[in-house]
């Protein structure tokens, strides 16, 4: 079964969530927004979308400029910076096992399910 970190303020985070239902696809969802993710979360997220942590980072997210900007961070304060402000990660993800994805596109959703 899929997961899809979601949040439904995001039309690229609705427009899959449409994709999926419409593919007939079993997933779960997880509103990271409302249930944020934990660093050990994070960690293991990184590793299956084999990204870096700022990857994961809407680097143009208010929160993103006004606190972190222009800083130099290891991995592992970005990974608390997104812990602590949900929001800054970039949505949606597609879980399949071991293996995760950053479904913006459509294309890539579909390819990958």
């Amino acid at each position: 079964m899929l997961q899809i970190l979601h949040n439904p303020r995001c039309g690229k985070s609705r427009n899959c969530l449409t994709f999926l239902d419409n593919s007939k696809a079993e997933y779960e969802i997880r509103n990271y927004i409302q249930n944020p993710l934990s660093e050990e979360e994070l960690k293991i997220l990184v590793k299956k979308l084999n990204i870096k942590p700022i990857e994961l980072v809407r680097i143009k997210e208010s929160i993103w400029i006004d606190h972190f900007k222009n800083k130099t961070m290891s991995d592992s304060k970005i990974i608390k910076a997104i812990a602590q402000y949900p929001i800054l990660m970039e949505r949606p993800i597609v879980i399949k096992g071991n293996v995760a994805i950053i479904g913006r596109a459509i294309e890539k959703v579909e390819n990958f399910i």
